[in-house]
């Protein structure tokens, strides 16, 4: 019984971790994506990055976009941290709701990159 309870607590944790990016809002997200700069490397349709080595991010999945601007706010040497000197020193400003909202956004962007074959 006490093993169910614990699975289901963590289960919730999870699920409620995951929902509050959700919902973000797009217009809020254009408007936070200009302030931070992020077309200056990812190009400004987000499809056109100025490298190649940095990603496409227009249509990416909300949810996986997210997690990697948590990860690189949380940087290096904590769990799920991502390590970047750019996206690092990018993220760490970032509230929350900023993640949710560039996220949604980014996301609702038309993309280049193929999704389902």
């Amino acid at each position: 019984m006490k093993k169910i309870l614990l699975i289901a607590g963590s289960v919730m944790t999870l699920t409620f971790s995951a929902s509050s990016f959700a919902g973000g809002d797009i217009n809020e997200g254009k408007t936070a994506v200009e302030k931070y700069g992020c077309a200056a490397c990812h190009g400004a349709d987000f499809n056109s990055p100025i490298d190649p080595a940095y990603p496409k991010l227009a249509g990416q999945h909300q949810d996986y976009l997210a997690h990697a601007l948590v990860a690189y706010r949380r940087g290096g040497g904590v769990a799920n941290g991502r390590v970047n000197a750019i996206m690092n020193g990018q993220a760490k400003p970032l509230s929350d709701k900023d993640i949710e909202n560039i996220s949604t956004y980014i996301s609702s962007l038309p993309t280049t990159l193929v999704l389902h074959k």
